[in-house]
């Protein structure tokens, strides 16, 4: 039997383009060779697209020695956007005699897209490979995009019956041509401290916590360089001073229809909140899993996680975070393509759930091919 062709793609222009390379090297180095041929396929930050050893340079010496979109065009390796538009084979066809760096990519049975942020886990990407045709882990167009976007997500928990933080939005244009009237809009509706957020981002870029006026002012013009629409949130767990912190539980979803949800984690950050230093480049959060709580709130919890994966019509995997303040649980985001990283939480909840790294990496391609198994038989036209 022929290995299946899996193609890892990796990198992208978003702002998490070094997590994602972080997280590919993970996947590069779990993933099964006996089962698979493994192909990676790196974007860099200016867009440009790479295979075989310009993709592998890429990996190994990170963005700032990368090649340009310029340099790129001159190897081999080199692969425009445009090609792998055009050239991925529908599912299940395989073309065969061409070995050049196009081919790496038009004969892939799967893609594992290891992207985070915009351009990768927005629908995006997941738009380019369903007009090519070809398999791929996670959640479609509109699960992702859905899941990137936390305003429209909070709107989707909200008809689903999910508890979820007070919160407001605010348009970028809204904030720099009115920002007394967005101010007012804000102070009004919610109370201190804050947590303003780019509606569309993750690891936690851009995002600040106000305490007061001075900081939110901060905090949306930290907010509105990473996107054109604004989500504050009402802290929960403050308390009467602003000083108190909420605990901070992660969920693992796996599945496609019948989605499953891992053990219950908590991060306790080592900074107020757990930003992107705190993820990402300090040793001082810690993970607990599985989280110290009673069997009734691990599977409220468990329970709310698989909701809120179908409310924003998910597939393939995500991760979802919940804040609880005693006994309350307020479900903040999902996250659908959440980091790979050795010290991330999503494979790390499900080895404890007892599905080990290399094992996820299996499922995850299974129910890649599954969807795209479904998908077929579909009707497009009478």
């Amino acid at each position: 039997m022929k290995k299946l062709r899996v193609g890892v793609l990796f990198g992208g222009k978003s702002g998490e383009h070094e997590v994602s390379l972080l997280s590919a090297a993970s996947v590069l180095k779990a993933i099964d060779r006996d089962k698979y041929e493994v192909v990676p396929l790196g974007i860099t930050k200016q867009g440009h697209w790479l295979t075989a050893g310009a993709a592998e340079r890429l990996l190994d010496a990170g963005p700032a020695d990368a090649p340009d979109a310029g340099e790129a065009a001159n190897v081999e390796q080199s692969l425009p956007v445009t090609s792998l538009g055009a050239g991925l084979q529908p599912f299940g066809a395989r073309s065969t005699g061409a070995d050049d760096a196009a081919d790496d990519a038009s004969t892939l049975d799967v893609v594992l897209p290891v992207l985070h942020g915009t351009f990768g886990e927005d629908g995006t990407m997941q738009g380019l490979l369903e007009l090519a045709g070809i398999p791929y882990a996670g959640s479609g167009v509109l699960g992702s995009a859905v899941g990137m976007d936390k305003d429209i997500m909070k709107r989707l928990f909200a008809s689903a019956g999910l508890p979820i933080p007070r919160h407001v939005s605010v348009l970028r244009s809204e904030w720099q041509t009115r920002p007394d009237d967005a101010l007012a809009k804000i102070q009004t509706a919610l109370r201190y401290p804050l947590f303003v957020k780019p509606a569309n981002g993750g690891s936690s870029v851009g995002i600040s916590k106000a305490h007061d006026r001075a900081e939110l002012e901060t905090a949306l013009t930290l907010a509105a360089r990473f996107d054109r629409k604004l989500v504050v949130e009402e802290g929960v767990g403050g308390g009467a001073d602003g000083t108190g912190k909420a605990r901070e539980l992660e969920v693992a979803i796996l599945g496609n229809d019948a989605p499953e949800a891992s053990v219950v984690g908590e991060i306790v950050p080592g900074k107020e909140f757990y930003d992107y230093e705190a993820k990402y480049l300090s040793a001082g959060s810690e993970a607990v899993i599985p989280a110290e709580l009673s069997p009734e709130h691990s599977n409220a919890i468990r329970a709310m996680a698989i909701r809120a994966f179908q409310a924003c019509d998910c597939s393939g995997l995500a991760r979802v975070d919940f804040l609880m303040e005693g006994d309350r649980i307020v479900l903040n985001e999902i996250n659908t393509l959440p980091g790979f990283t050795a010290i991330s939480m999503y494979p790390k909840l499900w080895a404890a759930s007892g599905l080990p790294y290399p094992a996820l990496i299996d499922r995850l391609i299974t129910l890649a091919l599954e969807r795209a198994e479904e998908k077929a038989i579909t009707s497009y036209s009478l």
